[in-house]
Formats: C-alpha cells, structure tokens, sequence
C-alpha cells in the first residue's frame, strides 16, 4: 500500500508546550525499591548480601529470608548493584523508581566459577550467557519506552540495532541478517506465542501494530544467533520477553494514551503470595483514518495478563494471557482519488483473533530447576472480497476463512554442578489447522476445504563449562525435531540440530566469540494444509527448512558502561518452500497483508545471506545513553533458473545512530536517525496485468517474477525525535511525551503502482488496439511520513 499522508502537527505541538509550561502544586516524593536477592538456579534466598544504588549514597543488606528495602529515592532510573560472597556481580541497569509504587524486584545471582580472594569479579553491563556469547543482546523497558519513533513498540525499537533491517511502510516486519519475516520466535515468560502484531499476515510474522503492551515488560533478550537448544523451529530470531514484577503493596492502574489507542492496565497484589497485572487497548486509528479519508478503517483491541504465584521457596507458577481482535473495513465513502479507488479495488475486508494462553511452572532443588509448561494458542483469519465491494451486485472473488491452532508442552531441567551447567528436556504439541479457500486466480479457481490434526515432538539438550578462571567458555548443544505429518518428517534425526560456542578472553575486557550449527523450522500451515481441486493434500513431499550459522566476532566492554563490537556471519539456506505457482521461493514473501503459502510448494529453494555489524552501546551513564550501529550484509536466494539473485530483504547498507540525555527536572530527549539502502522490488508483468481477465480478478499488478527483485529503490533515511517530561506527585505521577517520526519529512518514491485508465463514467478503457486488455497507467507511490505523536501516561 501507499504511504498514508497526515495533517499539520502545529497545533498539537502548541497545546504540548502550553501543557508542560502548566504550573502545578507537586508534592515532594520518593520512591521505594522493594526486593529479593536470590540464587538464579535454586531461588534460594541469599541472607546477608549488599544491595547498592550506584552513583548515590542509597543502598542495603538482605534480612535472612533475602529480603531488602531501600526507601527515600527521588524518582529516576538507576542502576543497582548487587553483591554475594561467592557470586559475580550482578548490576540492574536502568530501574525505574516513581513515588507512587514500588519498585519491586527478584535480583538472580550467578555462582562463580572462583572464588578464591585473589580473583575480582567484575560486572559487565552488557548480559552474557555461556549458549550464546554473541549475537545476544538485551533490552530494558526504559530502553523500549523513550526510544525515538518506538512507540513503546518491540518491533520497531530493534531497528536500532545491528542485523535489524526496517521497511519504509508502516508495518512491523522482523527482518534479521537478510532472513524473512517468517523465520523468528517468540516467548513470554517461557511460553511461545506465535505472533506479537495485531493485523498478522499469516504464514509470516509481520503486522502494522505491536500486541506486546510495554509496560508489562521487564527486560528482553533478542537473539539474532546462537540460538539454545531449548528454543527450536527458528532460523533468524529468538525473542525472551520477561515481564516484571508487580506491585505488592495495593491495587494501581496506568492509563496510556499513545499514537493510535488507548491502554488501562491494572495491578496489585492477590494475596501475600500471589500478584497480577492486567491491561486491556483499545485504538482509535479508524477515527482518524476516516477523518483523513483514507479507504480503510483498521480497529484493533488487546488484552495481556499474567500472574505470578509464590509456593514457599521452591515452587513457582506464572500464568501469562495475551489476545486480539482485528478489524479491517473499507471506508466506501474515501472513493475521490485514483488512489483511494486503486486501494478499495484490491482490499478485502478482514477479521482476524487470536490468543494465547499458557502456565509456566519451576521446580527449584538444590542445584537447579525443573520447569514444565502447557499452552495454547489459536489464530482465525477471515477474508472476504467482492468485485465492486458489495455483497448483493458484485461476484464473489475471495471468501478465505483459516484456523490455526497449538497445545503444546515443554519440560526441561537446568542446573549446575562441578563447574558444568547443562539444560535437557523434551517438548510435544498437538497442531490442528482448518482452510476453506475460494480464490478467483489467474491460475484459475481455487477452492477447497482441508482439515489437519498432527503431532510435533522434539528433545533437546545442552552443556556448558568455564575453564581457566573463566578465560575460555565452551558450550556444547543439540536437539533433534520431528512430526507426524509426512513420513519424510517423522524421523527426529533427520532434523537432528547440533550447536557449538565458544568465548576467549584475550584480555580481561576484550573477548573473541564464535557460534556454529544447524537449525531447522518447518514451514507455515499454509503449505501444510493447501489442497488441490480434487481435495488432495498438494505438499505432501515438503520437509523442514535448513539454515546452517556461522557467526563470529570480538567483543570490547569498558568501565563507563559501554560496549563495541563487531560481528560476521553467513546463513546458508536449503530445503526452503518454492512456490511452483508463481515461480519464487517463499523467503521473498511475508512483507505485506494478507496470507502467504496458500499454494502448491516443493522443498528445493536455496539461499544466502552473509555480512558483518558494528556496534557501539553506552548504556546509561552520567545521564548520557547511545548506540551506533552499522550493518553491511547481503541476502540473496535462487529464482526460477536457479540464479542467486538479491531477495525481497536485501538492504545491504543500514545505519542507526540513537542518543539520548535526561536532564535535571525529569526532562529526557532523544533522537534516531536510520538510513537504509534501496530494497529490491519486482516490476509488474504489464502484458499479463493488463488483460481483461486478470484485472477483473485481481484490480492490481501481476509481479514479473522472471524479473525477481531485479529493481530497488532509493535509499532511505529518516530523522525521529522524542521528549519526556514527568511529573511526579503525592499518589500519582504524569509522563507527557511528543514522538516525531521522520522530522524533516523524508520521502521518496517507491514502487511505482499499476492502475488501470477508466473514463468519466469511473469504467475501465478498453486497449483499442488489443481488446483483451485495458488500457494501463502508473500512479505514484511515494514512501515516507511525516508522523507526530503525542502521550500521556497516567500511573496512580
């Protein structure tokens, strides 16, 4: 689609400014950090150990359940230093600390390898784990909530990193290292959740809007390599979302008014043992849309939950809960332009739902833990369409209606002893999927009914072991997939997955990190489940896809809480899904609405993608923060005379610089700007999108996959902009933000759109000289806009 054009922000910017110059009666407040400091395996409480709030004069000691206050902290963000005989150093940087809740916290301590007097232990700012000593990085709640154009949005926060490629449409496409956006997972609190987008295209990962409501989210780690062996059917990203904890002292709720809806969220205690958080969003972007007379009018709503249950010491159970549902209409009556009629031809009109549902129990012995979890997680996707867009007058040209749905459970086993950590386990799902198609295609009709019901099993088990004072940390994993669908598939060993790392300390801050393995994924539902006209199962002979990773690079950390590094890496693909319809491999899709894989498949596309990332990171310091990221990489896949040519996600030069400064007066700024090369485009087959027959069906452009992605367009660069002022008073506290998305308002022209030349009447002309055809045109399409924002969080 094209870019959706705004309105003038200056009155919004003026009425922000008159709210913040506001005088107003604040009360003096401080804040409370209320926590427990406890062995990461065992959860056993750690008594007597020292708590410090770096660069004041705050701190404290745990009582002997492990147990610690500290009170009187003006509001902020801190890093707090944690400390245990026998333990390395932990540091929590960027705790949020307001006057109207505690802060509450389950600070995990590491055994260190040695403990002798000699040996200093010295905390890194940056999380590092034997399995993946590279391509991990970690991002905290205040990261995600301040970063310039996020909007408190997952999705787009990671564009600041390297190896993250952005688009310039509005969508949230997870492109990592050249990969589709179909290849990445996602976990809540150890449980796996399908998609984290409201409007996701099915078959990918993508969508428009984030599910996830930030304000939930304790940390997340993103791992764009060296993948665990517990963490299987993932071939570019791995996301662990950990949420935090809430308050225990009495019943609070946030309320948040963002770009495009509203959140309420609710917490507090259930009893001494138990606590909740609960938040329900609503969006108003069909309001505006309409007031923009833009042709479409999307409506979404979310809810998130989860509580955390305390049984003694040794056992805990977290439930987690998250859902949509998603409406996209047309707006009829935004039919002026050639645009808005080009946009009300093509578009069906969507319903989709979805949720996810799961319970994550541990079991903590004496030299680890034990942890089963059961979910489950079901999508429908509905699509409709009718030639003129009505139901009495027009045919019928797409009625899709899909099921997805997964039970799932996991057990695994974590601990430590003699120097060794090993993780080992198993997992099961039940996957059923239901289709019912009828497509009016330039192949023809397609229209069919399939039901699917299939078992997935999978083992898994890894080793790690530090050697020489911790210089030198080998990793040794493997896991092994398979399932009931096909023969080819049922054999776990033919999925079998090894994995190796390995980290060297050359000096005591400067590492070299190494990462290899295999990994597998199987391929959506869509091509599992798609059947011919004679009701036969079309993919039987379809396998799993194979990525083989190597990644290596040199890691630098510094005392002022900064992190360089650089990074190479190749991803060698094989067994991926070719689409023998349209004649292209299934990577080069997932970047638009919509469903993707819904057609005859065979498991023989190749590709590649390789290149290497820079990153400079300064957390926190001084009230300074930053990154500088730069990747060059290349992606590239076979077309249909077995060419490696560049895929739909080859950026090759991507830039992001990202600077923040919070100043005295709880006033915070910061800036991101992004630079993209062109991506690759395919042009329209205009002969055969031309033709009368086509058109009818289709109302838009037919790709030239002859011609796959043989186009790109102009490179992209977009400045964005925030500032933060709080307020903090006697029960309550207010955020006012303004987000501006591309300040100088960028633009540049993206794939040109075509559209056929229609008379006064608004019907098709006629191709005098080929009455097959109409006769066709370009629109323009530019990409790139100028998007103010302005928020308010309310938090009491």
């Amino acid at each position: 689609m094209g870019a959706i054009k705004s309105t003038s922000p200056f009155s919004a910017l003026v009425a922000f400014i008159v709210m913040i110059c506001l005088p107003a009666t604040i009360h003096a407040q401080t804040g409370t950090i209320n926590g427990r400091l406890v062995d990461g395996l065992t959860k056993a409480p750690l008594a007597f150990g020292t708590i410090r709030v770096q660069e004041t004069n705050f701190g404290s000691y745990t009582d002997s359940l492990g147990e610690f206050k500290i009170q009187g902290l003006p509001p902020g963000l801190y890093n707090l230093e944690a400390r245990y005989t026998g333990y390395e150093v932990n540091v929590l940087y960027e705790v949020e600390v307001i006057g109207t809740k505690p802060t509450v916290l389950e600070i995990p301590m590491n055994e260190a390898e040695n403990t002798t007097d000699s040996v200093v232990i010295t905390a890194s700012p940056f999380k590092k784990i034997e399995e993946a000593p590279l391509s991990l990085r970690t991002i905290g709640t205040s990261e995600i909530k301040r970063n310039p154009g996020g909007n408190r949005d997952i999705s787009k926060v990671i564009q600041s990193l390297p190896g993250v490629a952005s688009t310039v449409s509005f969508r949230n496409d997870i492109l990592i290292r050249g990969g589709a956006p179909n290849e990445n997972r996602f976990y809540i609190d150890g449980i796996e959740t399908p998609n984290i987008n409201h409007f996701a295209t099915q078959g990918a990962s993508g969508g428009p809007v984030g599910l996830i409501n930030v304000d939930f989210i304790g940390e997340v780690d993103f791992f764009s390599g060296a993948f665990p062996a517990n963490r299987g059917n993932a071939l570019s990203s791995v996301f662990e979302f950990r949420q935090r904890e809430a308050r225990d002292d009495r019943l609070g709720f946030t309320a948040t008014l963002g770009a495009s809806d509203l959140a309420l969220t609710l917490e507090g205690p259930v009893s001494d043992n138990s606590s909740f958080m609960f938040s329900y969003r609503r969006s108003y972007l069909q309001f505006l849309f309409r007031v923009l007379a833009l042709p479409f009018l999307p409506t979404y709503n979310d809810y998130q939950f989860k509580q955390k249950i305390r049984l003694g010491q040794k056992h805990e159970i977290k439930i987690v809960s998250l859902g949509a549902l998603d409406d996209f209409a047309l707006n009829l009556e935004a039919d002026s332009t050639d645009y808005q009629k080009y946009i009300l031809g093509n578009l069906p009109v969507q319903t989709q739902w979805s949720y996810t549902f799961g319970v994550n129990y541990k079991y903590f012995g004496e030299r680890g833990f034990w942890q089963v979890v059961a979910s489950r997680n079901m999508l429908n996707n509905e699509s409709i369409k009718y030639s003129d867009n009505n139901a009495e007058t027009g045919d019928l040209i797409l009625d899709y209606e899909s099921q997805e749905i997964e039970n799932k459970l996991r057990i695994e086993r974590t601990a430590r002893a003699s120097g060794f950590k090993w993780t080992y386990g198993v997992n099961y799902e039940y996957a059923k999927y239901t289709n019912s198609t009828f497509a009016e295609t330039q192949f023809g009709t397609v229209d069919f009914e399939s039901a699917l019901g299939f078992n997935k099993y999978g083992a898994f088990g890894q080793v790690s072991k530090n050697f020489f004072n911790e210089r030198l940390v080998l990793s040794a994993g493997a896991r092994v997939d398979g399932n009931t669908f096909s023969e080819q598939m049922q054999n776990p060993l033919n999925q079998f997955s090894p994995r190796v790392s390995a980290s060297v300390g050359i000096l005591p801050n400067l590492t070299f990190n190494l990462n290899t393995g295999i990994f597998y994924q199987l391929p959506p539902y869509t091509i599992l489940g798609f059947r011919d006209n004679q009701g036969n199962l079309a993919n039987q002979d379809i396998q799993y896809i194979r990525n083989k990773h190597v990644v290596a690079g040199f890691s630098y950390t510094t005392k002022a809480n900064s992190k360089l590094s650089v990074e190479g890496y190749y991803k060698n693909y094989d067994q991926y899904p070719f689409l023998t319809r349209d004649s292209i491999s299934l990577a080069n899709l997932g970047g638009d609405f919509g469903v993707v894989g819904n057609e005859p498949a065979i498991s023989t596309s190749e590709g590649r993608t390789y290149g290497m990332e820079f990153l400079y990171q300064q957390r926190l310091y001084k009230g300074f923060y930053g990154i500088v990221a730069y990747t060059l990489g290349w992606s590239e896949f076979k077309n249909n005379r077995d060419e490696y040519v560049p895929s739909s996600w080859d950026s090759r030069h991507i830039i992001a610089l990202t600077l923040g400064k919070k100043f005295k007066g709880d006033w915070e700024v910061g800036a991101k700007w992004r630079f993209t090369s062109g991506t690759p485009f395919t042009p329209a087959d205009i002969e055969a999108s031309r033709l009368i027959a086509n058109w009818e069906i289709n109302q838009r452009e037919i790709p030239d996959y002859d011609q796959l992605n043989s186009l790109r367009t102009n490179s992209f660069h977009q400045l964005d902009m925030r500032v933060d002022k709080k307020w903090y008073f006697n029960k309550w506290s207010l955020n006012l933000f303004i987000d501006i998305q591309n300040v100088y308002g960028y633009r540049i022209p993206g794939p040109p759109i075509l559209d056929v030349i229609k008379d006064e009447n608004d019907l098709p002309q006629v191709d005098g000289s080929d009455p097959s055809r109409y006769q066709t045109r370009f629109l323009e399409n530019d990409l790139g806009i100028f998007q103010p924002t302005i928020g308010i969080v309310v938090s009491y």
